[in-house]
């Protein structure tokens, strides 16, 4: 009989991956961490039964969450990473020669030794001298964290519930502002428009963001194993436009190879849909 995996999106969506087995399930105190091997997709990690990556599209999700801002500064050297224990995010962040220092600051350790153990091609680089890795709670580390600390901020976060919930606050916001340098760009992921359960997080987000950064904007990538597909980034800056300073010719002359960003990406990436457009605008 087969083996499935079944995550609920919503109270009438399902979504399942036929899976050969499962390679690792643990309590952590903060989460359960389980780890399969499936046909289509190959490794996929899970939180408290929800999809954070999957070895067939996960290059989706990080690229797009480190090279937009990377591309509109490409002189980007501190950088704070809240989450992202699976290594994906360091991953990409580590490609660029100019960047001297990466913080990654997760909460839940055994997250990081499970991806290193069991996920290498998103954990690999998590031993690069540059990074430095701290197991604490984000929320914390940023309040005690000193002004003006950094040039770049990723929120890599899992959704607004657990442990993830504090990092989707004004104060926790405000306090990126803070340690932020004057050329700061802060990048969260932005939950999904599609459904509603998501669509409000994200709306509330927004609105909150937007009365903090003098330039915010949205944008959005096609991720298939996430709740609809169709999941949203924020760019939050004190002084860049993700489009009017993109510095494409630049960027492209670093020659990184990558699996779904480029420069016409970038731009088309914030033209968002309608219906998207109309629900930040509402929060506006």
């Amino acid at each position: 009989m087969p083996l499935w995996y079944n995550e609920e999106q919503t109270e009438g969506v399902s979504f399942g991956i036929k899976i050969k087995e499962q390679i690792l399930s643990e309590e952590s105190q903060f989460q359960t961490i389980d780890i399969y091997d499936t046909y289509e997709f190959g490794k996929l990690f899970t939180l408290d039964g929800l999809v954070m990556l999957t070895e067939k599209d996960e290059f989706i999700y990080h690229d797009m969450i480190v090279h937009v801002p990377m591309a509109v500064n490409t002189e980007i050297k501190n950088v704070l990473v809240i989450g992202g224990g699976d290594g994906g995010t360091v991953r990409e962040l580590t490609r660029y020669n100019s960047i001297e220092k990466i913080d990654m600051v997760e909460i839940d350790e055994m997250v990081v030794r499970a991806s290193q153990k069991h996920l290498p091609f998103t954990a690999s680089k998590l031993t690069d001298p540059r990074v430095n890795l701290f197991f604490e709670d984000g929320i914390v580390f940023v309040k005690n964290a000193q002004n003006s600390m950094y040039d770049l901020i990723i929120v890599d976060s899992t959704d607004p519930i657990g442990p993830g919930e504090g990092l989707f606050t004004k104060e926790f916001y405000d306090q990126c502002f803070r340690i932020l340098t004057s050329e700061g760009i802060l990048i969260n992921q932005h939950e999904s428009p599609f459904y509603p359960q998501f669509s409000k997080e994200m709306k509330r987000a927004h609105n909150k963001i937007k009365n903090i950064f003098p330039i915010s904007m949205v944008y959005q990538a096609h991720i298939p194993t996430y709740p609809s597909g169709h999941w949203l980034f924020g760019f939050s800056s004190k002084k860049f436009h993700p489009l009017e300073d993109l510095k494409s010719p630049r960027w492209e002359m670093l020659k990184l190879k990558t699996k779904y960003y480029n420069s016409d990406l970038h731009l088309g990436s914030f033209a968002l849909p309608t219906y998207v457009k109309e629900m930040l605008e509402e929060e506006e």
